[in-house]
């Protein structure tokens, strides 16, 4: 029997999703987890009560998949050690809440005086300095690109511009975190891009676009993404960080119904 896309988990943020609705943390835990999604995933943990996290964790048996290692930017040298730092406390945080992988963050190309040739070597020695913290905790980071319309003035807008940087330098727990969404933005090209570099890929986003709505909303062929990246071999987690338009846990019902039990179905 051929493998099935539910090979992967899907992880929903809920941040994005549950954005509009008065809800405690632990309460779209539980929305995501009643759903039947095992896996779920927010922004930063800085501001959140951790032993709420941890309990409803381990009360519902469900992982957070990746939350934000950085508020510094690593396109500036002068924050290199509070990036550093950052990224140490966020290990520990993920070891505590069982999860393996982190989300960073480049930074916005505000400082002119920093040529962008220098910003870029800044990303890898950043990531270099800090690969060897990742690689003793088995925790791996995944550096995300942004499209410039949503980010004026993001750094990382090319995936191909992230793959080299993760080539640079050569640590098999820094990658790229694919967002679909924005690459589409950005660059297009999305499957020959995703499959030619699915080495370099730890982690991938997925919304619509435009509006960054929920899949099928838009012009992406998730469907035939999804499958493509199913039968290239990837067995990580794909993050719905998405705007419903419709009610959240009906939008993430839906999801399940459209996207991962007719690949089970397909499948066969």
């Amino acid at each position: 029997m051929r493998r099935s896309v539910l090979d992967v988990i899907f992880s929903p943020c809920i941040d994005i999703i549950f954005s509009h609705h008065d809800l405690s943390f632990s309460e779209k835990v539980r929305k995501v987890h009643k759903l039947g999604y095992s896996a779920y995933e927010f922004w930063s943990w800085t501001d959140l009560d951790l032993n709420e996290v941890e309990n409803v964790q381990n009360e519902l048996g469900i992982k957070a998949a990746t939350f934000i290692a950085n508020a510094s930017p690593l396109i500036h040298p002068n924050y290199r050690s509070h990036y550093e730092e950052e990224v140490i406390r966020s290990i520990a945080v993920a070891q505590r809440l069982g999860t393996k992988n982190l989300l960073t963050l480049t930074g916005w190309q505000t400082y002119d005086e920093i040529p962008r040739e220098s910003q870029y070597q800044s990303i890898v020695e950043g990531l270099k300095r800090v690969a060897p913290h990742l690689e003793q905790s088995g925790i791996t980071i995944v550096l995300e690109s942004l499209n410039e319309f949503d980010h004026p003035g993001y750094f990382l807008r090319s995936s191909q511009e992230a793959f080299s940087i993760i080539d640079e330098v050569g640590s098999p727990n820094i990658k790229v975190l694919f967002d679909i969404y924005h690459q589409q933005i950005s660059e297009g090209n999305l499957t020959p891009n995703i499959i030619n570099n699915l080495d370099k890929i730890g982690y991938f986003h997925i919304a619509d676009h435009p509006g960054r709505n929920e899949p099928g909303t838009g012009e992406i062929n998730y469907h035939n993404i999804l499958r493509a990246i199913e039968q290239a071999g990837y067995t990580g987690f794909l993050g719905l960080e998405y705007k419903p338009e419709m009610d959240p846990e009906l939008s993430l019902q839906t999801f399940k119904e459209n996207y991962i039990l007719i690949s089970k179905s397909s499948s066969r």
